[in-house]
Protein backbone atom coordinates (compact mmCIF):
# COMPACT_ATOMS: atom_id res chain seq x y z
CA UNK A 1 0.00 0.00 0.00
CA UNK A 2 1.52 3.37 -0.98
CA UNK A 3 2.23 5.47 2.15
CA UNK A 4 1.33 9.21 1.15
CA UNK A 5 2.83 11.69 3.49
CA UNK A 6 2.32 15.46 4.19
CA UNK A 7 5.87 17.08 5.51
CA UNK A 8 4.33 20.05 7.17
CA UNK A 9 5.28 22.79 9.56
CA UNK A 10 3.31 26.06 9.41
CA UNK A 11 6.83 28.03 10.42
CA UNK A 12 9.13 28.63 7.82
CA UNK A 13 13.08 27.76 8.53
CA UNK A 14 12.48 24.38 10.06
CA UNK A 15 13.78 22.22 7.28
CA UNK A 16 10.78 20.72 5.72
CA UNK A 17 11.91 21.35 2.40
CA UNK A 18 15.23 19.52 3.09
CA UNK A 19 13.80 16.91 4.99
CA UNK A 20 11.50 16.09 2.39
CA UNK A 21 13.83 16.03 -0.96
CA UNK A 22 16.67 13.99 0.87
CA UNK A 23 14.54 11.65 2.90
CA UNK A 24 12.51 10.58 -0.38
CA UNK A 25 16.29 10.39 -2.28
CA UNK A 26 17.27 8.36 0.27
CA UNK A 27 14.06 5.98 0.16
CA UNK A 28 14.95 5.85 -3.40
CA UNK A 29 17.92 4.77 -3.27
CA UNK A 30 17.02 1.93 -0.63
CA UNK A 31 14.88 0.64 -3.75
CA UNK A 32 11.93 2.31 -3.32
CA UNK A 33 9.77 4.28 -5.61
CA UNK A 34 8.96 7.38 -4.58
CA UNK A 35 7.11 10.79 -5.64
CA UNK A 36 7.65 14.32 -3.92
CA UNK A 37 4.99 16.91 -4.50
CA UNK A 38 6.60 20.13 -4.14
CA UNK A 39 3.16 22.05 -3.01
CA UNK A 40 5.39 25.31 -2.34
CA UNK A 41 5.27 28.04 -5.11
CA UNK A 42 9.01 28.90 -3.81
CA UNK A 43 9.74 25.27 -5.78
CA UNK A 44 12.30 24.69 -3.64
CA UNK A 45 12.08 20.97 -3.74
CA UNK A 46 12.02 21.28 -7.34
CA UNK A 47 15.40 22.78 -7.33
CA UNK A 48 16.61 20.50 -4.47
CA UNK A 49 15.80 17.33 -7.22
CA UNK A 50 16.85 18.72 -10.32
CA UNK A 51 13.67 19.36 -12.19
CA UNK A 52 12.80 22.29 -14.18
CA UNK A 53 10.02 24.56 -12.63
CA UNK A 54 10.79 27.87 -14.57
CA UNK A 55 7.66 29.65 -15.11
CA UNK A 56 4.97 28.87 -17.62
CA UNK A 57 6.67 25.04 -16.52
CA UNK A 58 3.37 22.73 -16.25
CA UNK A 59 3.21 22.01 -12.41
CA UNK A 60 1.26 21.19 -9.66
CA UNK A 61 -0.61 24.09 -10.37
CA UNK A 62 -2.50 22.84 -13.62
CA UNK A 63 -3.14 19.27 -11.30
CA UNK A 64 -4.93 21.59 -8.77
CA UNK A 65 -6.60 23.51 -11.55
CA UNK A 66 -8.24 20.42 -12.81
CA UNK A 67 -6.25 21.16 -16.18
CA UNK A 68 -4.05 17.77 -15.72
CA UNK A 69 -2.90 14.94 -13.62
CA UNK A 70 0.17 14.28 -11.86
CA UNK A 71 1.05 11.47 -14.32
CA UNK A 72 1.27 14.40 -17.32
CA UNK A 73 3.72 16.49 -14.89
CA UNK A 74 5.68 13.97 -12.91
CA UNK A 75 9.69 13.97 -14.32
CA UNK A 76 11.92 11.66 -13.01
CA UNK A 77 14.82 13.08 -10.82
CA UNK A 78 18.26 13.29 -12.90
CA UNK A 79 20.54 11.87 -9.81
CA UNK A 80 18.65 9.11 -7.98
CA UNK A 81 16.64 5.96 -10.29
CA UNK A 82 13.07 5.38 -8.81
CA UNK A 83 12.44 9.22 -7.38
CA UNK A 84 10.23 11.47 -9.62
CA UNK A 85 8.91 15.15 -8.69
CA UNK A 86 5.50 16.93 -9.16
CA UNK A 87 6.99 20.30 -10.23
CA UNK A 88 5.83 23.76 -8.19
CA UNK A 89 5.96 27.23 -10.20
CA UNK A 90 5.10 30.45 -8.71
CA UNK A 91 1.72 29.99 -10.53
CA UNK A 92 1.02 28.20 -7.19
CA UNK A 93 0.56 31.40 -5.20
CA UNK A 94 -2.39 31.80 -6.91
CA UNK A 95 -3.94 28.76 -6.74
CA UNK A 96 -5.21 29.49 -3.01
CA UNK A 97 -7.19 32.73 -4.17
CA UNK A 98 -8.65 30.81 -7.22
CA UNK A 99 -9.77 27.68 -5.24
CA UNK A 100 -11.81 29.48 -2.84
CA UNK A 101 -14.87 29.71 -5.17
CA UNK A 102 -14.77 26.05 -5.80
CA UNK A 103 -16.39 23.09 -5.44
CA UNK A 104 -14.70 20.54 -2.48
CA UNK A 105 -11.27 22.87 -3.18
CA UNK A 106 -9.67 20.55 -0.33
CA UNK A 107 -9.91 17.52 -1.76
CA UNK A 108 -8.73 18.62 -5.64
CA UNK A 109 -5.05 17.32 -4.33
CA UNK A 110 -6.17 13.81 -2.76
CA UNK A 111 -8.29 12.90 -5.93
CA UNK A 112 -5.12 13.56 -8.16
CA UNK A 113 -3.14 11.43 -5.73
CA UNK A 114 -5.44 8.68 -6.18
CA UNK A 115 -5.47 8.71 -9.58
CA UNK A 116 -1.37 8.83 -10.06
CA UNK A 117 -1.38 5.75 -7.66
CA UNK A 118 -3.83 3.58 -9.88
CA UNK A 119 -1.72 4.79 -12.90
CA UNK A 120 1.43 4.38 -11.19
CA UNK A 121 0.49 0.49 -10.79
CA UNK A 122 -1.25 0.18 -14.47
CA UNK A 123 2.20 1.22 -15.68
CA UNK A 124 5.03 -0.39 -13.77
CA UNK A 125 3.10 -3.70 -12.86
CA UNK A 126 3.61 -2.89 -9.03
CA UNK A 127 2.80 -0.34 -6.38
CA UNK A 128 4.16 2.87 -6.00
CA UNK A 129 6.24 3.05 -1.94
CA UNK A 130 5.86 6.77 -0.96
CA UNK A 131 4.37 9.71 -1.66
CA UNK A 132 6.21 12.89 -0.12
CA UNK A 133 4.60 16.25 -0.10
CA UNK A 134 6.52 19.45 0.70
CA UNK A 135 3.80 21.86 1.93
CA UNK A 136 4.31 25.55 2.38
CA UNK A 137 5.08 27.14 5.29
CA UNK A 138 1.61 28.57 6.10
CA UNK A 139 -1.80 26.50 6.78
CA UNK A 140 -3.42 28.05 3.84
CA UNK A 141 -5.39 25.82 1.22
CA UNK A 142 -2.28 24.19 -0.09
CA UNK A 143 -1.18 22.88 3.06
CA UNK A 144 -5.05 22.00 3.72
CA UNK A 145 -4.82 20.34 0.33
CA UNK A 146 -1.72 18.16 1.63
CA UNK A 147 -3.24 17.07 4.75
CA UNK A 148 -6.45 15.86 3.05
CA UNK A 149 -4.66 13.79 0.71
CA UNK A 150 -2.54 12.56 3.09
CA UNK A 151 -2.51 9.23 5.79
CA UNK A 152 0.88 10.22 7.49
CA UNK A 153 2.27 13.39 8.60
CA UNK A 154 5.97 13.86 9.05
CA UNK A 155 6.74 16.67 11.14
CA UNK A 156 10.41 18.39 11.01
CA UNK A 157 10.81 20.88 14.05
CA UNK A 158 13.84 22.84 14.46
CA UNK A 159 15.66 22.50 18.01
CA UNK A 160 15.35 26.12 18.73
CA UNK A 161 12.47 27.34 20.94
CA UNK A 162 10.37 29.62 18.20
CA UNK A 163 9.66 26.28 16.71
CA UNK A 164 7.61 24.83 19.57
CA UNK A 165 5.38 28.26 19.66
CA UNK A 166 3.48 27.57 16.85
CA UNK A 167 3.43 23.97 17.19
CA UNK A 168 0.23 23.75 19.20
CA UNK A 169 -1.85 25.48 16.45
CA UNK A 170 -0.50 22.92 13.83
CA UNK A 171 -1.42 20.09 16.26
CA UNK A 172 -5.32 21.80 16.31
CA UNK A 173 -4.99 22.37 12.81
CA UNK A 174 -4.39 18.61 12.40
CA UNK A 175 -7.09 17.41 14.56
CA UNK A 176 -9.65 19.97 13.00
CA UNK A 177 -8.84 17.82 9.48
CA UNK A 178 -9.69 14.58 10.85
CA UNK A 179 -12.82 15.20 12.22
CA UNK A 180 -13.61 17.13 9.39
CA UNK A 181 -11.80 15.99 6.29
CA UNK A 182 -9.31 13.39 6.63
CA UNK A 183 -10.20 11.10 9.57
CA UNK A 184 -7.61 8.16 8.31
CA UNK A 185 -4.38 11.36 8.67
CA UNK A 186 -2.06 10.83 11.52
CA UNK A 187 1.37 12.32 12.99
CA UNK A 188 3.24 9.01 12.32
CA UNK A 189 7.08 11.04 12.77
CA UNK A 190 7.99 13.58 14.21
CA UNK A 191 11.73 14.65 13.46
CA UNK A 192 14.50 16.96 15.21
CA UNK A 193 16.22 19.49 13.08
CA UNK A 194 19.04 21.59 12.59
CA UNK A 195 20.34 20.74 16.08
CA UNK A 196 23.47 22.36 17.18
CA UNK A 197 25.70 20.27 20.03
CA UNK A 198 27.32 23.15 21.34
CA UNK A 199 23.88 24.64 22.94
CA UNK A 200 22.04 23.93 25.77
CA UNK A 201 18.88 25.26 24.21
CA UNK A 202 18.96 22.43 21.66
CA UNK A 203 19.44 19.59 24.10
CA UNK A 204 16.23 21.32 25.70
CA UNK A 205 14.34 21.32 23.08
CA UNK A 206 14.90 17.80 22.24
CA UNK A 207 14.14 16.62 26.03
CA UNK A 208 10.94 18.81 25.44
CA UNK A 209 9.79 17.15 22.13
CA UNK A 210 10.65 13.49 23.15
CA UNK A 211 8.81 14.33 26.81
CA UNK A 212 5.65 15.06 24.96
CA UNK A 213 5.85 12.92 22.14
CA UNK A 214 7.50 10.28 22.97
CA UNK A 215 7.90 7.12 20.50
CA UNK A 216 6.23 9.44 17.99
CA UNK A 217 9.84 11.37 17.94
CA UNK A 218 12.31 9.76 15.73
CA UNK A 219 16.07 8.35 17.40
CA UNK A 220 17.87 10.11 14.84
CA UNK A 221 18.40 14.22 15.37
CA UNK A 222 19.32 16.15 12.09
CA UNK A 223 22.57 18.01 13.11
CA UNK A 224 23.33 21.61 11.14
CA UNK A 225 25.13 21.00 8.73
CA UNK A 226 26.57 23.45 5.33
CA UNK A 227 27.11 20.49 3.37
CA UNK A 228 22.96 19.81 3.66
CA UNK A 229 22.62 23.56 2.64
CA UNK A 230 24.49 24.26 -0.56
CA UNK A 231 23.30 20.69 -2.33
CA UNK A 232 20.34 22.25 -3.25
CA UNK A 233 22.10 24.97 -5.78
CA UNK A 234 23.86 22.17 -7.58
CA UNK A 235 20.42 20.69 -8.07
CA UNK A 236 21.14 17.75 -5.86
CA UNK A 237 20.19 16.27 -2.37
CA UNK A 238 22.80 15.71 -0.23
CA UNK A 239 22.48 12.15 -1.05
CA UNK A 240 24.25 12.67 -3.99
CA UNK A 241 25.69 15.62 -3.75
CA UNK A 242 28.17 14.13 -0.51
CA UNK A 243 26.71 11.00 0.22
CA UNK A 244 29.23 10.15 3.03
CA UNK A 245 28.54 13.55 5.03
CA UNK A 246 27.16 13.62 8.43
CA UNK A 247 24.27 15.34 6.70
CA UNK A 248 23.42 12.60 4.70
CA UNK A 249 24.44 9.74 7.07
CA UNK A 250 22.02 11.09 9.69
CA UNK A 251 19.40 11.65 6.82
CA UNK A 252 19.68 8.25 5.67
CA UNK A 253 19.67 7.08 9.13
CA UNK A 254 16.09 8.89 9.55
CA UNK A 255 14.63 7.76 6.70
CA UNK A 256 15.33 4.01 7.65
CA UNK A 257 13.42 4.79 10.97
CA UNK A 258 10.18 6.27 9.08
CA UNK A 259 10.49 3.67 6.49
CA UNK A 260 10.29 0.82 9.89
CA UNK A 261 7.30 2.69 10.60
CA UNK A 262 3.95 0.94 10.46
CA UNK A 263 1.11 3.09 10.32
CA UNK A 264 -2.30 2.53 11.78
CA UNK A 265 -4.41 0.53 9.45
CA UNK A 266 -1.27 0.28 6.80
CA UNK A 267 1.43 -1.89 6.08
CA UNK A 268 5.08 -0.45 5.56
CA UNK A 269 6.59 -1.48 2.19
Amino acid sequence: MTRVVSVANQKGGVGKTTTTVNVAASLAQRGHTVLVIDLDPQGNASTALGIDHHEGAKSVYEVLSGELSLSDIARPCPDVEGLWGAPATIDLAGAEIELVSQVAREYRLSRAVEAYVADFERAHSRPLDFILMDCPPSLGLLTLNGLVAARELLLPIQCEYYALEGLAQLLRTVEMVKTHLNPKLEVSAILLTMYDGRTRLASQVVDEVRTHFGTRVLNTVIPRAVRVSEAPSFGQTIMTYDGSSPGALTYREASDEFAAIVPLGQVTT
